[in-house]
This record gives C-alpha cells, structure tokens and sequence, in this order.
C-alpha cells in the first residue's frame, strides 16, 4: 500500500506516520522487505535502520526487528523522519465503476468485484481509490493519504454499495458513526447447505489462522464480531442444498461474513478461501453482494438509504440453479426474540 503525508520537496522535515493494512496473495513477508516495496525512494538499509530504531509498530506493538514476519491483516505503521518519499502517494487512475449519488460531501458507488478498495501488498494501484481520485481530486486532501475517503471496506471480490468521504466533515462523521454501529450495512450471499427458517446471530471472534497465516479465523483472542443472518430462499440443484442469506454488519472484521458463515457451517458460494466452489456453475468470484447502505447524512442529518441490484453474473448463478426449492422462510428480520444465536 503506498501513502504519503504532507508536503514533499526533497528531505522531508516532518516525520509522517504511514499506516500499511495487509492483504494480498505475497504474504508472509519480511517486514523490511515489505515497506521497501511500498517506499522504493528508501533504501533497505535505511528501512532496516529505521525499524531498530523503533520506527516501526506491527498491530500497535513496536517491532524492531526487521525480519519479523508480517501478513494479512497485518497493520503496519511505520514512522519514517527525513526520508523522501515521492511518488509515495496514490495517482489517479481512470477506472469502471459506477456512481450512485453524490455531493459535497459523499459519494456513493457501486463497487464491481475484482476492483480492489484501495492498494496493498502486490496491489500498488488500479484500485478504486486511484479511480476516485482522477474523478474527484480534491479527496487527495484528506487523511489517511494512502486511501483518502475511505472510511469501510468491501473485500476485492464483494461487491456492491459502499460511501466514500468526499470532505474532511464528511470523514469524520461517518467513520464515527461506524464506530457508533449507526450505518445499516446490508450484504445477500448465496450459500452451500439447507440454512433452518429464521434470524440468527453469529457472535464469534474473529483474529489471524493459528497456522494459515494468510486468512482469519474463529480464535478466543480475537477481536469482538457480530454478524446477524436470515435465510429467505432455500434452492436445490446439483444434488446440492444451497440457501440465499440475507446478511447485516454489526462490526466490521476482516473477511468477516465469509470467516463467520463458514465457521456455522454453511460456506459462501465461490469464496476460494473460506467457501466452497461448485463446478457447475462456473463462478468465478464469491457470491457476496453489499445490496443496502442507510445511514444519516454526515452533514445534513437527512436519512438515507442506496442499493445496489445483484450483479449479472450472480443473476446468472441463480438462473443456472433455477427456481426456489422452499419460499416459506419469508423475511423473520435480524433481531428481536426467537433468533438463534451461534
């Protein structure tokens, strides 16, 4: 992930903290190796100095040893004074993708799958921040400088709706209400398994495989996660049992949903790391769709609420699959009593 803050004309006299979150297929890397790659203007030597130093913080504890091994999911930051770091920070790059609504202070797009959110390891850019900002370059102003705007994320390969700052008022607000759990994030995902009719509520941790280090996973010392599902459709093909699953975000965990839906036993459709892949339906990507976002205005306090409709080659997936198998689990919503709780 390449970033870069303040003003850059030769050696830089502040010291800009950059802040690095790992994910990609490259991983594990040596540290020193990794922020070399993200800062080509420093010398390994340099890095590696910097880090015995202390410059350095792996998951907010400072690291200094340079071979220390990082990876996904990883934050790093890294503290690095008087070093150049030109052409450090994001370019803006034309890119497909659509716009939902914007204004003055958000914009709303509708995410294809395939275009990762902003760069990381081994995804320097082509990213839908380098596409933001050849459309809107007065984001470059805002912080973090690496992924100006973003304030939540959707994995690479989910896609669908998702709100990008487009003012510092705006960043703020809504990465406070993020926090606060006051905007309605709302996800469809197909997957394998006869899901029993009703709500359920899957609170379970979520933190770094003990020894996949590349994926997250079910563990007691993660970090708190709560996922809400209700199934709405059960299918039937392939001599296989599949349920549409109606998903909302309580907290925001890497891989989240995907990591949860597996943990209960009912995998994503096309996930390669944590589903299952069906031959006969020939997907290529996971069936995981952001279909909803409500939430109040950052500005104007106005409620509001966007979708996205499911892409084509999902609809195609469910028209391979043919028609409902059982359409009585109805709509049992997320919450309240008689849910279950896993």
């Amino acid at each position: 992930m390449r970033c870069v803050t303040g003003l850059l004309t030769g050696l830089l006299t502040l010291s800009p903290k950059l802040t690095f979150e790992l994910e990609g297929e490259d991983l594990p890397v040596r540290l020193d190796l990794f922020l070399r790659q993200e800062l080509p203007a420093i010398s390994r030597a340099q890095i590696q100095r910097f880090i015995r130093s202390g410059a350095a913080k792996v998951n907010d504890q400072t690291i200094d040893i340079p071979s220390t091994r990082v990876d996904s999911g990883d934050t790093v930051e890294f503290d690095a004074p008087h070093c150049n770091l030109v052409d450090a920070q994001p370019l803006p790059q034309n890119l497909n993708f659509r716009v939902i609504h914007e204004d003055d202070h958000i914009v709303v797009v509708d995410k294809p799958a395939g275009l990762a959110v902003h760069a990381g390891a081994g995804r320097p850019d082509h990213t839908l921040v380098n596409g933001l900002l050849a459309r809107y370059p007065e984001i470059s102003n805002l912080e973090p400088a690496d992924r100006p705007g973003i304030v939540h994320r959707l994995d690479a390969d989910t896609s669908g709706v998702m709100v990008v700052a487009r003012s510092p008022e705006a960043a703020t607000a809504l990465s406070v209400a993020i926090k606060a759990r006051e905007i309605d994030r709302r996800y469809i995902a197909l997957v394998l398994g006869k899901l029993p009719p009703g709500a359920g509520l899957i609170d379970r941790p979520i933190g770094r495989h003990p020894t996949i280090r590349t994926r997250q996973a079910i563990v007691p010392d993660g970090k708190p996660a709560r996922t809400r599902f209700a199934s709405s459709t059960g299918l039937y093909a392939f001599g296989k049992h599949f349920s549409m699953v109606n998903v909302k975000l309580e907290t925001g965990r890497t891989h989240q949903i995907r990591v949860h839906m597996q943990a209960i036993g009912f995998p994503i459709v096309g996930d390669p790391v944590y589903g299952v892949s069906i031959p006969e339906l020939s997907l290529e990507r996971q069936f995981l769709h952001a279909i909803s976002l409500s939430f109040d205005h950052p500005i104007t306090g106005e409620p509001q609420r966007f979708t996205s409709p499911l892409p084509p080659e999902l609809s195609l997936t469910l028209a391979k699959i043919g028609p409902p198998s059982s359409t009585g689990f109805g709509n049992p919503g997320y919450g309240g009593s008689g849910y279950s709780t896993y």
